[in-house]
């Protein structure tokens, strides 16, 4: 696989960026041999996050550390000490709008990338591109406590009614349907190619993901998947199913991301694309406007002169 992408894609790094997440529950299993694993970040402890961290940087040079942009304060928090401490600009923080499972799925994908010739910079600012094409959500028993995507009143009263169940998308654009119902509405799926990902939580036991919803996704295939600790507390509810499908050929990733213009950051200098460097966060600057006819440093001659 790594000679292939050698081939078709250039030049492979023998010592790729390393990808962090927050915890363990987020690693998935990879796609092959060489597809190099994440790394959790933080530890239990500051003295072990620091220790760690400091190790990433030796060996790989630039660490990507995802964390849920809604989760834990006190996650992102021990990031930010960590990198202060170590006052390093060789980390880049990336808070993410995902559900667990579309976390953990974007940094399998971020993993499969960093094998291939992308800078860290780019690396790190194709993280908001990746998770536009991941499509996230979850089969749920009550949307009673759900405050990530809009319910309105009457879809939170049907919650409270016995064998209610909704079908949910976080992202990339939300939508709610309650099932079985006469004007029931499919739910909005990738016009691509995707492979979908389902973790069964401890009750109620459906199908309904693998059974109805993959078909009708015309999935490329689905991968049962431990449920993630976090997805509880996401969606509000123990009684779920938690999906995300998403792009799995490597060479159709790097495709997408290489796809986009690269510029350079004027603030740190790396590589990005798109309009926000994924190191220093510093927005894309501007192009300077170009002089028109009359302007510059020609100036009007006094009166009287020749």
């Amino acid at each position: 696989m790594v000679d292939h992408l050698a081939a078709v894609n250039g030049v492979v790094c023998s010592v790729p960026t390393a990808i962090a997440v927050t915890s363990s529950d987020l690693v998935l299993p990879p796609h092959d041999r060489q597809t190099p694993p994440a790394v959790v970040q933080p530890q239990e402890t500051l003295e072990g996050s620091l220790l760690g961290m400091h190790a990433l940087i030796e060996q790989h040079g630039y660490v990507i550390a995802l964390h849920s942009a809604s989760g834990e304060s006190a996650v992102s928090r021990r990031l930010h000490t960590v990198r202060s401490v170590l006052e390093s600009d060789r980390i880049a923080l990336l808070g993410v709008d995902l559900p667990p499972l579309g976390l953990a799925l974007l940094a399998q994908q971020l993993r499969q990338l960093s094998l291939c010739d992308f800078s860290p910079g780019v690396l790190a600012s194709s993280v908001r591109l990746l998770a536009h094409y991941i499509y996230a959500g979850a089969l749920l028993g009550s949307v009673a406590k759900l405050d990530r995507v809009p319910v309105t009143l009457k879809s939170h009263a049907k919650s409270w009614m016995p064998g209610a169940r909704f079908a949910v998308l976080a992202n990339p654009r939300p939508q709610l349907v309650r099932l079985n119902t006469v004007d029931e509405e499919p739910l909005a799926g990738p016009e691509f190619a995707t492979r979908l990902l389902v973790a069964q939580g401890p009750q109620p036991p459906s199908d309904w993901v693998t059974a109805t919803l993959a078909p009708a996704w015309q999935v490329q295939g689905s991968l049962p998947v431990p449920l993630p600790a976090g997805s509880t507390r996401w969606w509000g509810t123990g009684k779920l199913v938690e999906f995300a499908a998403g792009l799995c050929d490597v060479s159709v990733l790097y495709q997408l991301v290489s796809s986009v213009r690269r510029e350079t950051c004027h603030w740190c200098g790396l590589e990005l694309i798109g309009d926000r460097c994924g190191f220093c966060a510093a927005p894309l600057r501007e192009p300077e406007p170009v002089p028109g006819p009359g302007s510059g440093s020609v100036h009007a001659l006094p009166r009287g002169a020749t």
